[in-house]
């Protein structure tokens, strides 16, 4: 294993800033592994840390093929998580809204811009990312629809799901999107949590990384299970939305298999504690994306589902 510093910008009252690379094996740059961008994605920083260390272990026992690197970059934003931020400190930007990047541009720009610079050149891309809205996920393997996505490549993970996102106009200055439009093949993948640390989702994406190196030729060792995975498409996600706003209690949780017409959730006054709405199923299938948080807004969508029948495979 060998370290390497991406990024080192110094500070006037604290220390220096600076984003750090594992190297293993050597030659061609086969993958690029990136983890925590937002401060609050401590699933994300921990999920690359088991990587990092498995990856070590690997290494000094000759498990990684001959001729290929991989690069691991467990953190793009360290002052955030030291300040228990989400966005970077000084001006709450999000990096992972700032690529390619521009290393004459703000603070964010340039630190996108020398991330990019050493994964764009890697063959394969993979990121463990976090969604805008707080809340449970079944884990999966997202994708970017560039016109240059491979979803029979992403069932190699062995996740759950696959889950082929339309891109909107904001999603082309993510990671995901440039790692494609540069001819990496880019995946995103999402556990369970975000800022807080589910052992069990975190070791299963280990072992779907790993299990996708080894069906690459990359890494030596077989990962036995995993699942025959179901692809699907983000328009087809029916969305549960609130009227109100209020205190959230939901009834059923990610991965639930639900019918139409069954209650999810009910709202309830934050000064009174009356409930003001009760939350259905619109339609049968399965809980994919569950909020989390013990408030919510009016016209969030608080509930994704995967209607039945709506999951693809590719065999």
């Amino acid at each position: 294993m060998r370290e390497e510093m991406v990024m080192e910008l110094p500070a006037i009252y604290r220390d220096a800033f600076r984003i750090r690379s594992f190297l293993f094996g050597e030659g061609e740059k086969s993958v690029c592994i990136v983890g925590a961008q937002r401060g609050n994605e401590y699933q994300q920083l921990y999920v690359t840390s088991l990587l990092v260390r498995r990856l070590r272990d690997l290494e000094e026992r000759g498990g990684i093929c001959q001729g290929k690197q991989i690069c691991v970059v467990p953190c793009v934003n360290p002052y955030s998580i030291n300040a228990k931020k989400r966005f970077w400190t000084a001006d709450n930007t999000d990096i992972n809204r700032m690529y390619p990047g521009y290393d004459l541009g703000e603070t964010t720009q340039r630190i996108a811009a020398a991330l990019f610079d050493v994964a764009k050149v890697y063959r394969y891309g993979i990121q463990f990312a976090s969604f805008y809205m707080p809340g449970r996920f079944l884990p999966h393997v997202r994708i970017m629809k560039t016109g240059l996505e491979d979803p029979e490549l992403a069932l190699k993970f062995g996740f759950p799901y696959v889950v082929l996102h339309v891109p909107r106009p904001f999603d082309t200055t993510t990671l995901n999107y440039n790692w494609q439009i540069w001819d990496t093949k880019a995946f995103s993948l999402y556990t369970t949590e975000t800022n807080h640390i589910d052992e069990t989702s975190a070791r299963q994406a280990v072992d779907g990384v790993f299990r996708f190196l080894h069906t690459q030729g990359i890494l030596k060792d077989r990962i036995p299970g995993g699942y025959f995975s179901e692809i699907v498409e983000t328009p087809d996600l029916a969305s549960v939305r609130t009227s109100c706003a209020g205190f959230f209690f939901p009834t059923a949780g990610a991965g639930d298999r639900v019918t139409a017409g069954q209650k999810l959730a009910e709202i309830r006054d934050t000064y009174t504690n009356e409930l003001k709405e009760e939350l259905v199923s619109p339609v049968d299938g399965r809980l994919f994306f569950v909020r989390n948080e013990p408030l919510t807004y009016q016209a969030t969508a608080v509930f994704k589902i995967i209607p039945q029948g709506a999951e693809k495979r590719i065999r």
